[in-house]
């Protein structure tokens, strides 16, 4: 089953993604509570803490997105850790959902975002999500939980059940194509 309703791409900013999680890649603090330094040779701030949940390991994933396809007929999310996904080599479509009171997708607050290339996006644990690209290949550094990505691994090759991770089909939703914003 498909939905009539086209999904809007929009683009991203902390306010708008602040229901799914954060958007990482915001301009340098003034310094008020956030530890940074700077000088004429590099500047580093505090951008996000990173919560893998009780007991988790944090690790860096290389991922190379490949999906255009402007349908999205599935969606996962992680039930203990954030996830931050940056892409390095192009644009990435980020589609997000919060999870209803029963923990499916609540599809009344599916939305797509535009990820510009070294910015990001880091989804709060539970976030429903889906990455699409409009170049044939993107590359992303993305943080999660070390004990996620081998639960989701052994799911994905073997059809054992995952338990840090679910995927559900959803009625297909269609991202509304749309000229790049500059």
């Amino acid at each position: 089953m498909t939905s009539d309703k086209q999904l809007d791409i929009n683009d991203l900013t902390p306010d708008a993604f602040r229901a799914y999680g954060w958007m990482l890649g915001k301009p340098m603090p003034d310094g008020h509570g956030v530890p940074l330094f700077s000088n004429q040779a590099t500047d580093f701030w505090q951008e996000h803490l990173f919560n893998t949940g009780a007991g988790g390991d944090a690790e860096l994933l290389w991922v190379n997105y490949r999906s255009q396809s402007f349908e999205i007929a599935s969606l996962e999310k992680h039930l203990l850790t954030q996830q931050a996904i940056v892409p390095l080599t192009g644009e990435i479509i980020q589609v997000v959902a919060r999870s209803a009171a029963d923990g499916s997708p609540d599809l009344a607050t599916l939305a797509a975002f535009r990820v510009p290339q070294g910015q990001g996006v880091c989804m709060r644990p539970g976030c429903w999500h889906a990455t699409r690209v409009t170049d044939e290949e993107v590359t992303c550094l993305m943080l999660t939980r070390r004990s996620t990505t081998l639960d989701l691994i052994q799911h994905l090759t073997t059809d054992a059940a995952a338990s840090e991770s679910a995927i559900v089909a959803i009625p297909v939703q269609r991202l509304e194509a749309q000229a790049q914003t500059a």
